[in-house]
């Protein structure tokens, strides 16, 4: 993807979904990206509240479970997705950033047995579901259900950030949890921010989670057993693995160095057979 005044395009200069809110402010420099979770029940949805008059928020792009892209709001001017929020010495972030919304339900709460959204009511699968306490939470605070993020959502959040990164030359790449964190919660635990913020801005992820495979174990293209096994797998057992996110039991792994012939192999696999050994 890349830009084209101030909008997000195709590599083939196709246009993407855009519905512009009636919500945006006045022009920004962007410096910084901030990542949230919508926590309603469909990108659709979303999009039609963003442009509702009646709603007063907004963002830069909403992206649907499937990958797909909406923009909302010009990237050179002010989105209302922050709200009060504060990072180092500024305050009031939506003059300062660009907002990108990925369509996910956020924490769950146990009811009837199901995970449920406490907004929507709608419940939602064990395989759709990280148990997961968040990095702000008091100690002690019990672990609760997170919406898990699809595959093709973190793709797109990565090829959206790189153009944005390249475009705008931005510092940081944000949770909504960093700029207001006494008051919100995402985009949460299952989404992988440290090793997006790495790969956007080239950095290190200073905080890998690494691991150990304790049997041989395949790697599969996406995160279960029907999904085709990738050349160079089975791993052998002693295979260092960094985890790049995690889907319920499925994580999506970076193998370390070459195994079996192939480099940077990566890939989803079964955390069952994965030990950790710190970083």
């Amino acid at each position: 993807m890349k830009i084209r005044n101030h909008r997000l395009i195709r590599d083939d200069g196709s246009a993407l979904a855009y519905l512009a809110s009636p919500h945006a402010g006045r022009s920004i420099s962007p410096r910084f990206l901030v990542l949230h979770y919508t926590a309603g029940s469909s990108a659709g949805g979303t999009v039609a509240w963003f442009c509702s008059p009646a709603s007063r928020v907004s963002a830069h792009l909403v992206i649907a479970r499937d990958g797909s892209v909406t923009q909302l709001v010009p990237f050179n001017r002010e989105a209302w997705h922050a709200g009060q929020s504060r990072w180092g010495s500024l305050s009031g972030l939506n003059h300062h950033s660009i907002g990108i919304e990925l369509d996910n339900a956020g924490c769950l709460i146990r009811s009837g047995g199901k995970w449920v959204s406490p907004l929507s009511r709608r419940s939602y699968p064990e395989s759709e579901v990280t148990v997961a306490c968040h990095r702000n939470d008091p100690p002690g605070t019990p672990p609760c259900g997170w919406h898990a993020y699809t595959p093709e959502q973190i793709e797109a959040t990565l090829e959206c950030g790189m153009a944005l990164v390249d475009q705008y030359g931005l510092a940081d790449v944000l949770g909504h949890d960093d700029i207001a964190p006494g008051r919100k919660r995402d985009p949460g635990p299952d989404f992988p921010l440290e090793s997006v913020r790495a790969r956007l801005l080239g950095r290190r992820d200073d905080h890998p989670e690494r691991y150990r495979t304790t049997a041989r174990l395949y790697v599969r293209s996406g995160p279960g057993p029907e999904c085709a096994a990738l050349p160079g797998t089975p791993l052998p057992p002693a295979t260092v693995v960094e985890v790049l996110a995690k889907r319920g039991l499925w994580w999506e792994v970076d193998v370390v160095g070459e195994v079996n012939g192939v480099m940077d192999l990566v890939g989803w696999c079964h955390s069952k057979y994965l030990e950790a050994i710190g970083g």
